[in-house]
């Protein structure tokens, strides 16, 4: 009998804890774009959901190597090539401002749509759970609007997740005016800082509205994939995308500038960055621990590869290296294989864990492409940057970098070695940049609640409130928003009223004139 009541107890108990671990709500994300970079921003954010008990379902790419508590992988793996180390330097000469919008809109775009025919996605759209059903679907707005149609299909609301700052297309479905006046655009190629002439005006207003057009015409197309897959009755894709709840951003005023944004936006820039106890290797920290004059650490990211530049670039790479000895370089490369010559002082991986490189007390600079993760992670951990901007928004991410004096920006198609040592002496040498970023950095994380608790706040107001934030602005057409029909009517009005008054002043200038020449006529006549 005793044992009974001592295996009652701990059912109950064990119930218990099971109940308060997984008492939340069952949430939906929605990552079908088979780039690590991409995810990075949704796996953290999925993460720190699903630590606070809420069930999380995850479609994506990129599985969890060990199990996380709450958190279940709906793997998309092997479906599609993955996009680590596969864009080569001759790849990089196309992505114009300009061409760069179809190039992605169909490679990140139309082609994922494609992959809804995945049986993993077609189980969700056929047979979605019931026990517990969705509360809510998160979803990444990039170029595969196709996938917001899944909140539409589940009837839950939708949050939305923006891994840079809002881009053009991206404002008026969220109700943001674009503010071309004082925004640059960040993918019209306008590095430029602070208050705009009359030409980059012009030119922002131009291209950003062109890049606008783009993104639309292409991303409408999409439609087919909803037609084929959920059924024809579905609302537009720019109807679709006008439905979300919420949308977090990764960006911050204080980095990006002040942007004119509805409540529904929610900037969290940073959230990724989180300590999960990952060490270094021994070898690299060996490495970085023997470093006693310095270390460099130069990466592009995951995506490209660094040994596919022409060979005069990769020279003026090693030069300046050979010449800042005996500060170390710490190089990610795609395929260690390819590299030859390297200066005694360089070393090589394919894979480096960024975060803990860069919370290194050795590393001095980071030599990076741009990418908003990195140039975030460079802020928190303090280490000034060298910045050579490859495509997209990495441009701007520079600028406004170099604008602060936190990093020098170099142009990759025509630098010369002692451009680049001449960077890197000024970094190593000139405390001010050490000083600018350690300032900067209090600056960016001094806020009144941390992106994560931001994230879970927020995520639970939808889900206690449903949609209630969308702007009314997204349910009126752009000419209704910039009130055009409202100055037309109003021009239209003045015109008619000065016309009138002309027909008026006409008619009495008429009269008066015909009166007076009447009264002279017959005085002439009397004479």
């Amino acid at each position: 009998m005793t044992f009974l009541c001592f295996l009652i107890i701990i059912i109950i108990i064990t119930s218990a804890i099971k109940s308060d671990i997984c008492d939340g709500a069952r949430i939906l994300g929605i990552f079908p774009l088979n780039s690590k970079s991409h995810f990075t921003l949704g796996e953290q954010i999925m993460k720190i959901l699903a630590k606070t008990g809420h069930q999380i379902d995850v479609v994506s790419h990129y599985p969890q190597k060990k199990p996380v508590s709450n958190y279940r992988d709906l793997s998309l793996h092997g479906s599609m090539i993955d996009k680590t180390n596969n864009l080569d330097y001759n790849r990089l000469q196309f992505l114009s401002p300009i061409s760069i919008v179809p190039e992605i809109s169909n490679n990140t775009g139309s082609n994922i749509c494609k992959l809804i025919q995945h049986p993993i996605l077609q189980n969700i759209i056929k047979n979605p759970p019931k026990n517990p059903p969705y509360d809510l679907v998160i979803v990444e707005i990039f170029t595969a609007h196709c996938y917001f149609a899944f909140a539409h299909h589940l009837k839950v609301p939708m949050i939305g997740l923006i891994s840079s700052v809002v881009q053009e297309w991206e404002n008026e479905a969220l109700g943001n005016p674009d503010s071309f006046a004082f925004i640059p655009g960040g993918f019209t190629g306008l590095n430029v800082g602070g208050k705009m002439n009359f030409y980059q005006r012009l030119l922002n207003t131009l291209m950003g509205n062109l890049i606008k057009r783009q993104f639309y015409h292409y991303t409408d197309h999409q439609k087919i994939f909803i037609d084929q897959y959920f059924g024809p009755n579905y609302p537009s894709i720019r109807n679709l995308s006008t439905q979300f709840a919420l949308v977090f951003v990764n960006s911050h005023f204080s980095l990006h500038g002040i942007r004119p944004l509805t409540p529904s936006v929610i900037e969290i820039g940073g959230v990724h960055i989180q300590e999960n106890g990952e060490k270094l290797s021994p070898d690299l920290q060996k490495w970085l621990d023997d470093s006693k004059y310095g270390c460099i650490y130069m990466s592009f990211g995951s995506m490209v590869n660094i040994e596919t530049f022409p060979n005069e670039t990769l020279n003026a790479f090693y030069t300046a290296f050979e010449n800042i000895a005996p500060v170390r370089i710490l190089l990610k490369i795609g395929n260690e294989k390819l590299l030859s010559k390297l200066p005694n002082n360089v070393k090589t991986h394919s894979w480096l864990p960024q975060i803990q490189i860069l919370k290194h007390k050795n590393v001095k600079v980071f030599v990076t492409h741009g990418g908003l993760l990195g140039t975030l992670e460079s802020i928190y951990y303090k280490v000034p940057m060298i910045g050579f901007p490859l495509f997209g928004d990495q441009f701007y991410n520079m600028k406004v970098c170099e604008d602060r004096e936190i990093a020098i920006s170099l142009d990759y198609h025509k630098f010369t070695a002692n451009d680049f040592l001449e960077a890197l002496n000024v970094v190593l040498k000139n405390n001010n940049y050490r000083n600018n970023i350690e300032e900067f950095s209090k600056l960016y994380y001094d806020r009144p609640m941390s992106s994560q608790e931001s994230v879970i706040f927020w995520v639970n107001y939808v889900l206690r409130h449903g949609n209630i934030l969308r702007s009314p602005a997204v349910d009126l057409a752009w000419y209704q928003v910039e009130l055009l029909d409202v100055y037309g009517f109003l021009l239209l009005n003045a015109i008619f009223l000065i016309y009138i008054s002309f027909l008026i002043i006409r008619t009495f200038y008429i009269l008066i004139y015909h009166t007076k020449r009447f009264d002279k006529i017959k005085i002439l006549s009397k004479k």
